[in-house]
């Protein structure tokens, strides 16, 4: 396998009316939900708005109290498997344990995944990071993805992955028995700024001037470190960095390390945002920075697009295949290159405003309602 294959539309792909989907929908309840918690959502959402007339989409998550952060606006409310998050990893681990109910066909939006039960099972893997980066995962993560993506290759109907940048990747390390299919992603229409942006604004504390932001879980594969040595340099803009995301793993802290770096209050940690805060942020940053060692896809790089942010990014193969060409890329890695062009960026108002327009060009290409389009065509293709 080279690289993954689309889902073209033709005469057998026509949903049937009577196709029943389960969407596991744990990742939301996560700890750290994270891109991948975002991409269940949405993607469930997406399923529900759009699906064919007589087909049914249901949520499903482990055995929680409350499934309130499973609850997706748009979609029927999550059912519950009957065992806990815990046992019920262990069990889907051995490959044993419930699966949903009543569903012709499940789609698993990350590696954990139930037994397939004799029905077509899809599982989506989102990057190559566990065979391409494993320093930047610890190694108990490194073994889990591991052992539940090779497992994904043998036993599911379908593995989808979000840009060719993943599927060229995994092919040297992972047996897939059938093509992967590459499923891009969209921007929710949650991050439209809001009405009473200027109320948020105020409340967040946002700079009145330029600053910019990046969007990511707090975790050594996200580069935040690279970001934070580029700042600190004596070429680089001396405006705010807003830091949007969750702690995540490997013990990084920002605050201290922006201290040690002489960068004092330029550096904020905005923490989780909902999604009208983050659209408000994101509407009003005057650059997205994505210094990324590896992604499989970069959300925000698609969503700062769409809200005609211009983007400076590292040059990970998916970010700058998302990018497009409507973006600047700079070398993984290297805060020097970093450095120079953010201050590049942020000191030509021409090459912001056509940055913007180039942004939102290529963020028209991707939604998630055509996410679904393809989706429910490869569950008709399965079933």
């Amino acid at each position: 396998m080279a690289a993954g294959q689309s889902t073209g539309a033709g005469p057998d792909s026509r949903p049937r009316a009577d196709l029943a989907v389960a969407v596991l929908l744990e990742q939301c309840l996560a700890p750290v939900p994270g891109g991948t918690g975002r991409y269940a959502a949405e993607v469930f959402r997406a399923l529900a708005e759009n699906r064919p007339p007589g087909a049914t989409v249901s949520g499903w998550t482990a055995w929680h109290a409350d499934v309130g952060g499973a609850r997706v606006p748009g979609g029927p409310a999550p059912r519950r498997l009957l065992l806990p998050r815990r046992p019920l990893i262990a069990a889907w681990e051995r490959g044993v344990g419930p699966a949903p109910r009543g569903a012709g066909l499940v789609h698993a939006p990350t590696p954990l995944f139930p037994p397939r039960r004799g029905r077509p099972l899809v599982v989506t893997v989102h990057d190559a990071v566990p065979w391409t980066h494993p320093e930047t995962l610890t190694p108990r993560g490194v073994r889990w993805h591991r052992t539940m993506i090779e497992r994904a290759a043998r036993v599911a109907d379908a593995v989808v992955v979000p840009t060719e940048a993943v599927a060229e990747a995994l092919a040297p390390h992972v047996a897939f028995r059938r093509p992967v299919v590459v499923v891009g992603e969209g921007v929710s229409a949650g991050l439209e700024p809001p009405a009473d942006a200027d109320r948020r604004a105020a409340a967040l504390g946002l700079p009145e001037g330029d600053y910019l932001v990046t969007l990511a879980t707090i975790e050594p594969r996200k580069g935040l470190d690279v970001l934070l040595d580029a700042l600190a340099r004596r070429a680089a803009p001396e405006v705010p960095l807003l830091v949007v995301g969750q702690p995540g793993w490997g013990g990084i802290d920002v605050t201290q390390r922006a201290s040690e770096l002489g960068l004092g209050d330029r550096v904020r940690l905005l923490g989780r945002l909902d999604d009208e805060d983050l659209g408000v942020t994101l509407a009003r940053a005057a650059v997205l920075v994505a210094p990324s060692r590896a992604e499989g896809f970069g959300l925000p790089v698609l969503e700062a697009m769409a809200a005609g942010v211009p983007v400076v990014s590292s040059d990970a193969p998916a970010l700058a295949e998302v990018g497009g060409g409507a973006t600047v890329t700079v070398p993984v890695g290297d805060d020097a290159a970093l450095a120079s062009a953010l201050a590049d960026v942020l000191g030509s108002p021409s090459t912001r405003a056509q940055l913007a327009a180039a942004g939102r060009r290529r963020a028209a290409d991707f939604s998630w309602s055509r996410t679904a389009a393809q989706l429910w065509e490869l569950y008709a293709s399965l079933c």
